[in-house]
């Protein structure tokens, strides 16, 4: 019954999810004149495209996109997964409310609006400037660049973290850490050992999604990266909507798909070979 209920959602999605993608792939194999708008249609099908992407100065861009993400992502779950934990299992009914509250009012503000508000904040002439000395950069260098761009990917993102992970702490019975305090683990013993080996599916689910939504951010390195930051995303975009050139933008966007794939079942193969070896 479940599998027929699938059916008219997949002969729906598929086309829209699967056309545009073939489209896609068959524009980047079609050659680019200059001057012109889109591939030469008239040409025969290239791997030019391909080939213009694996020169060495397209790699700081793709290096750039996954180190910045990671780095984002990862600071999002440092500091979604004790906020998630302080409204699962400490915050009253009350203070709960007011905290899920302001996690879920900040999805309905524009994205535009939270990283103009990191920028004004601590930009180089934010009243928060000199938190960027603290770790010794400059706000006005590539390296104060990377700063906004780490901070405001983190601000779009740890919403989405908290709320995915409240959900995996509620549904963790917090009698079984009373049991293991009970048989004597300490505190940071059961946090660790219960608390966060229980939750590893909803980490992982939450860091992928906080990983995915940096990886194709254009907003952010756009406006806060001041061109000292441009991930490949803002690269598709040049290529699609500044020069015309179609097939090179798809190219990259087909290239960037893949590695994106690739990366996401890596990861996920290796944290599943671990969480089973770690199970045995």
């Amino acid at each position: 019954m479940t599998a027929l209920l699938l059916w008219p959602a997949l002969i729906i999605v598929a086309p829209l999810l699967l056309g545009p993608l073939l489209v896609l792939g068959h524009e980047s194999l079609k050659p680019f004149v200059g001057g012109r708008i889109g591939g030469d249609d008239a040409g025969a099908l290239t791997l030019d495209n391909y080939a213009q992407i694996a020169a060495p100065e397209y790699a700081r861009y793709f290096l750039d996109t996954f180190r910045i993400s990671f780095i984002s992502a990862g600071l999002a779950m440092v500091l979604g997964f004790p906020m998630a934990h302080f409204i699962a299992r400490r915050a009253g009914p009350l203070m709960r409310r007011v905290l899920m509250g302001g996690l879920v009012g900040t999805l309905f503000l524009s994205i535009i609006v939270r990283v103009y508000a990191i920028a004004v904040s601590f930009g180089p002439l934010g009243p928060l400037s000199g938190f960027g000395r603290l770790f010794g950069i400059a706000p006005a260098s590539p390296d104060g660049a990377e700063l906004m761009v780490v901070l405001s990917l983190m601000n779009t993102t740890l919403p989405l973290v908290a709320l995915t992970l409240v959900g995996t702490l509620q549904n963790i019975n917090p009698r079984l850490e009373e049991a293991a305090m009970s048989l004597g683990a300490p505190r940071w013993k059961t946090f660790f050992q219960v608390t966060v080996a229980m939750s590893l599916p909803g980490i992982l689910s939450a860091g992928i999604i906080a990983y995915a939504f940096c990886l194709s951010n254009l907003v952010v390195p756009m406006l806060v990266g001041r061109g000292f930051i441009l991930f490949v995303s803002n690269l598709i975009y040049s290529r699609f909507s500044e020069v015309a050139n179609f097939p090179g933008g798809a190219a990259l966007s087909i290239v960037m798909m893949v590695v994106s794939v690739a990366l996401f079942y890596g990861l996920l193969h290796l944290v599943r070979a671990n969480w089973q070896e770690a199970g045995k």
